[in-house]
């Protein structure tokens, strides 16, 4: 196996992005089945790079910035795709993406301190939920699935995210000077 597999991984699910966003947006028959398929492949790499990084010693500072980032861009050009086609309330998409914003920021605040704050699996199984949601609407399922693969993406969403500011709220306490 290369040294930095996981790297190459990571990098693969990157470009598959917009390859992602092509298939989204051509009209031709089948066209959002291969986009499910290339949703499908990116979301593969993003277990096969977490776990052949950890199991063959190739975490890399690249790959704990990359990783999260390529999952969150993955994720948000489809919730995107969805609100302009019709199949995503916006305004759960701006939960989403506050969410997003709001856990990012903290962590930076932590590192500012010396601290990390790893990945909980609230915000493990909120990643893996939205991930299936979103397979599910790119197959086309009926409305009232839709519904309820909205709802689970909003709940995951806002419950990992409060349970994030709620176990590191000391991140935003001012230290006391000697």
């Amino acid at each position: 196996m290369p040294k930095n597999m996981a790297n190459y991984l990571t990098i693969g699910r990157v470009l598959m992005i917009p390859v992602f966003l092509v298939l989204m947006y051509v009209a031709f028959p089948g066209s959002r089945y291969w986009a499910l398929a290339v949703y499908i492949v990116a979301c593969l790499t993003d277990f096969a790079d977490g776990y052949i990084a950890r199991h063959y010693h190739q975490v890399s500072d690249f790959g704990k910035f990359m990783d999260p980032l390529a999952d969150k861009c993955l994720v948000m050009a489809a919730l995107c795709c969805f609100v302009e086609q019709g199949d995503m309330l916006a305004w759960i998409l701006a939960v989403v993406l506050v969410r997003e914003f709001a856990v990012s920021g903290m962590r930076l605040v932590a590192v500012e301190k010396g601290r990390v704050i790893a990945a909980a699996w609230s915000g493990k199984i909120k990643t893996a939920s939205t991930m299936v949601c979103i397979c599910l609407i790119l197959f086309g399922i009926p409305h009232w699935l839709n519904i309820v693969c909205q709802i689970i993406i909003l709940v995951t969403t806002v419950y990992s995210g409060a349970e994030y500011f709620i176990k590191n709220a000391d991140v935003f306490k001012e230290s006391k000077e000697a």
